[in-house]
């Protein structure tokens, strides 16, 4: 049989699973149909004493006389030493650009959280839009190094988190496509580049914490916020050293006055964090009206969301420059110094993984209430709300 446009028409299809016409002039090749009718043409071939079966297109989309055409370059390939499969899977992988990469990543990492996929896309975004659309294969170690120069002028920070991005990127496409040997279809990284000449942006870590002389201003410049829901957010990070996500994501469903504790479920390393609450914070949690599944909304049940007017406002009120990881920071050193090592680590939800000890020493929740009122009733007095104690200024301590 030659297969030509009649025979392809004309043939038949089986009652259950599929039949393979060959064709008498090309070795190897074939029509290939279902007992659906769906044909295919298909070239059959042996490379290193292993045969394989490689599609070369469906009928319809492709005509009888291209199929020929395509398996005869095919079949010159395999006399050369070439795999066609290799070869196509080479050819696919080469085409894939930033964008469905990036895509890739985030869809397939189940660890990865909707902001980091966010935060993601708009970094590489904000760096490389001109990229998105180039195929991985196409972007070199010197444009890397180039565009990072580049990005370093407007923020050393962004440039590194926009290297680091691409960096995982690439490590999962290399890791992904691989060949039928087992190696890397994409060779190299291109990020590595900046390692091999140093030059990621050195990025000291922030120290900054609002001044124990200075809390009492920015406390009555919280209170003159208009919105309850902002002046309750700012002081439930102030007194518990949540980050700002985590504050932003706390539901009441998870806030039990019975038991005086609050659990955040979204966490950084994705363990439920349970907290004690002191007596400030219980008391300001039962008196809060509730407007919907989140604890900090207003009254049409929209959560908290857009912070800029209210960090600036009470920027301008107090005359404190801070930021709401400060606050976690301030919670951090004020907990240096009143709570044990373990106490801390355990409040501020940090693990270490070359810490064995810490694996032995476990807490109980409610163990940590003491230790979480003794660090809530600092701020209550340093910040005047409560009659207190001496002002003692706060050691900066790293995160």
């Amino acid at each position: 049989m030659r297969i030509t446009k009649e025979q392809v028409d004309d043939a038949a299809a089986p009652a259950s699973g599929y039949k393979i016409y060959w064709d008498d002039t090309i070795k190897g090749f074939g029509l290939q149909v279902t007992s659906a009718g769906v044909k295919s043409f298909v070239i059959q071939y042996r490379v290193s004493g292993k045969s394989r079966r490689m599609t070369l297109g469906k009928y319809g989309k492709l005509t009888a006389e291209q199929a020929r055409k395509d398996a005869k370059k095919k079949t010159g390939e395999i006399v050369q030493g070439i795999d066609p499969l290799i070869a196509k899977r080479k050819t696919e992988v080469q085409s894939i650009t930033l964008d469905a990469a990036l895509t890739d990543y985030c869809a397939n990492n189940n660890k990865l959280k909707d902001a980091t996929k966010k935060e993601m896309r708009g970094n590489l975004t904000w760096g490389s839009k001109d990229w998105l659309k180039k195929p991985l294969t196409a972007i070199t170690g010197d444009m890397v190094l180039h565009r990072h120069k580049h990005l370093g002028e407007r923020s050393h920070a962004q440039a590194n988190a926009w290297g680091r991005y691409l960096r995982a990127i690439f490590n999962r496409a290399m890791a992904e496509h691989k060949a039928q040997d087992g190696t890397s279809i994409i060779k190299v990284n291109p990020v590595y580049m900046l390692t091999l000449k140093g030059a990621w942006y050195e990025i000291k870590r922030k120290q900054t914490v609002i001044p124990a002389h200075q809390l009492g201003a920015w406390w009555q410049a919280v209170d003159g916020l208009p919105n309850p829901a902002a002046q309750a957010y700012l002081r439930l990070l102030m007194l518990t050293g949540l980050r700002r996500e985590e504050g932003l994501g706390l539901k009441w469903a998870d806030v039990d006055l019975i038991t005086g504790t609050l659990t955040v479920r979204d966490t950084k390393n994705h363990e439920d964090h349970a907290l004690p609450m002191g007596r400030y914070l219980h008391s300001m949690f039962s008196g809060m009206p509730r407007y919907g599944e989140f604890v900090f909304c207003n009254a049409h049940g929209e959560r908290l969301s857009n912070l800029r007017y209210v960090l600036r406002k009470v920027r301008t009120d107090s005359g404190v420059a801070f930021t709401p990881h400060d606050l976690r920071r301030g919670f951090a050193s004020a907990g240096a110094r009143l709570v044990t090592e373990y106490e801390l680590k355990k409040l501020m939800n940090h693990k270490r993984k070359d810490d064995v000890t810490q694996g032995y020493v476990i807490f109980d929740t409610m163990a940590l209430k003491e230790p979480m009122q003794r660090i809530e009733d600092f701020f209550l007095k340093a910040a005047g709300v409560v009659p207190g104690a001496e002002i003692v200024p706060m050691q900066r301590a790293a995160e």
